[in-house]
């Protein structure tokens, strides 16, 4: 007998899955009183988790999730007289999907500066902005993405039978899902531009990759029988719908900063914010259609995506806000540097930019820390804004003191000498180690 998998999916559970680990990983992830730099040692994987659920979650659109069946008849799993070699050939497509998207991450990798020196634009900003809030729409049902019917029908009988069909059918299968795929791969390439690693950005594609053809190998591997299409494959659009509109807002605030004075890190605001994204979704977020004959789910669909986009928008920005910051100072480096020296203080300089993850996560986790921020109350603490890393006075700054990459943070003593920097994120407990032995 077939092994039957359930098609009971908790909608709201997958949601707030994947906008955590989409918008805040570190809160999705770090238990409480859990020490976040221990954290963050495992960044890389859980990069490649994010990336995994965002395939996982791709695979169950309509694009993807009625091909599952068909593929895995065209390449010969069916046929199979074992599982291992129905194993062997699922396995062959998986890494045909992987030999597709994988270069894509390499590339944003490597072309992350490039990347990084255009967000710098607010017009660029609002342009990736415009660009999520359409890819949205689709997804919500506005208009519909399709390859030419002839184009596809093409490339579903690439290869043939056995691994090296199964292999081309791997490759031409992230083309046949592109109306799907490319919402959510557009998120996490532009996440894995901003790390400026072709190494990370190997792992997560390759990782999303996975997440794609996990059905494929299930089903090629066991011939299990999928539960059939239906509705449930609409509210997964509807969840990925939300948080590519959420990413929107997120860049629009970034480039034009509309609430950036209206909103505080209050336990009031943020537990409002919630109530209203968890109202949106039990009013029909999610589970309502815009495809209903009816006026009134129609109506409770769009009020539902309005409030839980706003709310979970809200909480974000709420979340992102330090709980208490340094005493910055925005002068140059040179009369910092001698400042601190003629007032026998240490200094610390902290070089950052609106589009560098990792220093949001140290403003976040380990200068807000009430320890690390006591101990560097007797520091100079002087911040580069690097954003635009192509200013003639930052790109000296930066290549006199030898900055090769964001975050960078430098430890001087009270003589003015270099003793510590540190070239990536850093725990609050190690940070605070390094500030107590500078003199």
């Amino acid at each position: 007998m077939k092994n039957q998998l359930s098609p009971t999916i908790s909608i709201t559970s997958l949601f707030f899955l994947l906008t955590a680990f989409t918008l805040f990983p570190s809160v999705a992830w770090a238990s409480p009183g859990q020490d976040f730099a221990s954290a963050v040692e495992k960044g890389p994987l859980y990069a490649a988790g994010i990336a995994l659920l965002g395939g996982l979650l791709v695979s169950l659109t309509p694009c993807v999730y009625p091909m599952v069946a068909i593929t895995v008849s065209v390449f010969g799993a069916r046929k199979t007289t074992s599982k291992l070699q129905g194993f062997a050939l699922s396995s062959a497509f998986v890494l045909g999907i992987v030999a597709m998207f994988t270069p894509l991450g390499v590339v944003a990798g490597m072309t992350g500066s490039l990347f990084g020196s255009a967000l710098q634009s607010p017009w660029v900003l609002s342009t990736i902005a415009l660009l999520f809030l359409a890819m949205s729409a689709s997804m919500l049902g506005a208009f519909n993405v399709a390859l030419p019917s002839g184009l596809t029908n093409r490339l579903a009988q690439m290869g043939g039978v056995g691994p090296r069909g199964a292999f081309g059918l791997g490759l031409a299968c992230g083309l046949i899902a592109a109306p799907c795929t490319g919402p959510v791969l557009t998120g996490i390439l532009a996440w894995i531009a901003k790390t400026q690693s072709a190494g990370l950005g190997a792992l997560a594609m390759a990782a999303f990759s996975f997440g794609l053809g996990f059905p494929f190998l299930i089903v090629g591997t066991f011939a299990v029988q999928l539960p059939k299409s239906g509705a449930w494959m609409d509210k997964v659009k509807s969840i990925l719908a939300i948080v590519l509109a959420v990413v929107a807002f997120y860049y629009l605030e970034t480039a034009f900063g509309f609430l950036k004075n209206t909103i505080e890190r209050t336990p009031t605001l943020m537990l409002s914010a919630s109530l209203v994204a968890l109202f949106g979704l039990a009013i029909g977020g999610v589970h309502k259609s815009f495809e209903s004959p009816k006026t009134k789910d129609r109506v409770l669909k769009a009020l539902g995506v309005a409030s839980t986009t706003g709310g979970i928008v809200v909480l974000l920005l709420a979340l992102l806000i330090p709980e208490r910051e340094l005493d910055w100072q925005t002068t140059s480096f040179q009369e910092a540097h001698q400042t601190a020296i003629a007032e026998k203080r240490p200094l610390l300089v902290d070089f950052g930019a609106e589009w560098c993850g990792a220093c949001k996560e140290l403003e976040l986790h380990t200068f807000a820390n009430s320890e690390v921020s006591r101990e560097a109350g007797r520091f100079y603490a002087l911040k580069i804004d690097a954003t635009d890393d192509e200013d003639p006075a930052i790109e000296k700054l930066m290549s006199d003191l030898h900055v090769v990459g964001l975050p960078t943070v430098l430890l001087f003593d009270s003589t003015g000498k270099e003793v510590k920097r540190f070239t990536d994120f850093v725990g609050a407990e190690e940070f605070l180690g390094a500030l107590q032995l500078v003199n």
